[in-house]
C-alpha cells in the first residue's frame, strides 16, 4: 500500500503575522527617503536627534500600551498618568526634597499604582476598560492639578535631573554621538520589554489571554491576577515616560498629558499589535513609534499646518487598522 505525505501549507507572506511590521518598517525608510529629497534640513544631525527625542516619550508610553492591547485591552489613560508621576516626581525632589532615586522610584511607583488601579477595576470589577482607563484619564488629570496647585513645578535647584533626560553617555565616550540619555532610555526600556513580553510567564499569559481568555481561565491561569499585572505594568512604563519627559522640559507641567495616550496606541496599532488582542509585538510599537515621530516632522520641515499633520496620522491609523482587519480575513 503506497501512503502519500503532504508537506505542511504555508502561510503566504501576505497573511504571515509578520507582514505588518515588514510594510510599517518599509514605509518609514520611504518616509525618510521622500523627507530627505524634499528639504536638505531634514537629514541634518540636530533634525534627527530631534526626532529621537520626540519619540523616547512616545515609545515608551506605547511599549506599556502594547502588553495591554495584546490582551484584548486599552488604556486611555497612559497620557495622564504619565502627567501624574511627573507631578508626583516634581513633589519628592522639590517640595520634600528627596534624593533623586528616591524621586524616581516615586515616579515609577505613581504609574505602576495608577495601573494596578485600571487592572484591579477591569479585572475585578469588571468595568470595561475603554471605561475604566477613561476614568483614570479623569482622575490623573484632576489629581496632578490639584496636587500642583494648577502650577508647573520646576527642578531648577536640581541640576543633575535634567541630566537624565538631556545628558549624553554617548557623548562623553565618543565625541560626536552627543545623543541624549532619553533616547538610550527608550531602547533600554524597549529590550527589558521586550524579554518581558517574549521570555517571561507574564509575557506568554499576556498572549494568552488576548487569544482566548476563556480558554486560558479553563487551563488553570487565574487570569483577574495577571490581567493587574499587565495593567501594573502599562502603569510602570507610563511613569517612566513621565520621569522622562519632566527631566527634559527640566519640569512637571500638570496640564500635559491629553492626547499623548492616542499616539501611543497609534504607534502599538500601525507596529502590528492587534487591537482584536492576541498579537504584537515590541520592535514592531519601537518602529509605529519611528513612523509617527518622523512624519510629524517632515511636515512640520515641509510647513504643513499642524492640523493637517493631525488628519494625514489619523488616515494612517486607520489604514494600519484595516491592514489587519484584513490579513485576519484571509487568514
Amino acid at each position: 500500500m503506497q501512503t502519500t505525505t503532504t508537506a505542511p501549507e504555508r502561510t503566504p507572506f501576505l497573511r504571515s503575522d509578520a507582514t505588518q511590521r515588514i510594510l510599517a518598517f518599509a514605509g518609514l525608510i520611504v518616509l525618510i527617503i521622500v523627507f530627505s529629497l524634499a528639504s536638505s534640513n531634514f537629514f541634518q544631525f540636530d533634525n534627527l536627534v530631534g526626532i529621537l527625542l520626540a519619540t523616547a516619550v512616545n515609545g515608551v508610553l506605547a511599549l506599556g500600551v502594547t502588553f495591554v492591547i495584546i490582551t484584548g485591552g486599552i488604556d486611555l489613560s497612559v497620557g495622564t498618568v504619565m502627567t501624574l508621576s511627573a507631578v508626583m516626581t516634581g513633589v519628592f525632589l522639590t517640595y520634600w526634597k528627596l534624593p533623586i532615586a528616591v524621586g524616581v522610584l516615586g515616579g515609577l511607583a505613581t504609574g505602576g499604582l495608577c495601573g494596578f488601579i485600571n487592572g484591579t477595576v477591569v479585572s475585578r470589577m469588571k468595568v470595561p476598560p475603554f471605561i475604566a482607563t477613561l476614568g483614570m484619564l479623569y482622575v490623573a488629570k484632576g489629581l496632578s492639578l490639584i496636587i500642583s496647585g494648577l502650577k508647573p513645578i520646576y527642578f531648577n535647584d536640581i541640576a543633575a535631573f535634567r541630566g537624565i533626560a538631556m545628558n549624553s553617555v554617548l557623548g562623553s565616550i565618543a565625541h560626536g554621538f552627543d545623543i541624549p540619555n532619553a533616547v538610550l532610555i527608550l531602547f533600554a526600556a524597549a529590550i527589558v520589554a521586550s524579554i518581558v513580553l517574549g521570555r517571561t510567564v507574564l509575557g506568554r499569559y499576556t498572549f494568552a489571554l488576548g487569544s482566548n481568555e476563556e480558554a486560558a481561565r479553563l487551563s488553570g491561569i487565574n487570569v483577574n491576577t495577571w490581567k493587574t499585572a499587565i495593567y501594573a505594568v502599562a502603569g510602570i512604563f507610563s511613569g517612566l515616560a513621565g520621569i522622562v519627559i519632566a527631566a527634559r522640559l527640566n519640569s512637571a507641567q500638570p496640564a500635559l498629558g491629553s492626547g499623548y495616550e492616542l499616539d501611543a496606541i497609534a504607534a502599538a496599532v500601525i507596529g502590528g499589535t492587534s487591537l482584536s488582542g492576541g498579537e504584537g509585538t515590541i520592535l514592531g510599537t519601537i518602529i509605529g513609534a519611528f513612523i509617527i515621530s518622523t512624519l510629524t516632522n517632515g511636515l512640520r520641515i515641509l510647513s504643513v499646518p499642524q492640523e493637517w499633520q493631525t488628519v494625514v496620522t489619523g488616515v494612517i491609523v486607520v489604514l494600519a487598522v484595516y491592514a489587519d482587519i484584513a490579513r485576519r480575513r484571509q487568514k
